[in-house]
């Protein structure tokens, strides 16, 4: 039987003024599952084309911190212990960082994780 799942895609923003942004990751929540997952993967060639300044290290640290805060990592803080469900709205709550949320979308699954690794293949990774 299929389960509802949320999932948001995390955008990295190097330049938040020019409001262009590459797909680095994917938060996926099932609530009747008690599962909160998530997948990231920074290709530093597609944030060079938008900003060859940027901090890659420091992206893929705010990405892994969003992946420790799903994976209720202790080195995670107050917001790693928190329920599933109000870590994922505290990952997809809107902010004006070099990381952002996408819009929460709705889906189908049966297999939530392997949901998270159809939408990093789908939304993150580059084709092919």
């Amino acid at each position: 039987m299929s389960d509802t799942y949320e999932y948001a895609v995390l955008r990295v923003v190097p330049r938040v003024e020019r409001g262009e942004s590459i797909n680095a990751g994917v938060l996926v929540y099932c609530r009747q599952r008690d599962f909160l997952g998530s997948r990231v993967h920074l290709d530093p060639h597609r944030l060079a084309a938008l900003d060859p300044t940027a901090d890659a290290v420091a992206i893929a640290w705010a990405l892994q911190a969003a992946a420790d805060v799903c994976a209720a990592d202790p080195a995670s803080g107050a917001a790693g212990r928190e329920v599933l469900g109000s870590r994922f709205r505290w990952l997809t709550a809107p902010r004006s960082t070099v990381v952002q949320p996408g819009p929460v979308h709705t889906g189908l699954t049966v297999d939530p994780a392997a949901e998270a690794d159809r939408l990093l293949d789908l939304l993150v990774l580059p084709p092919g």
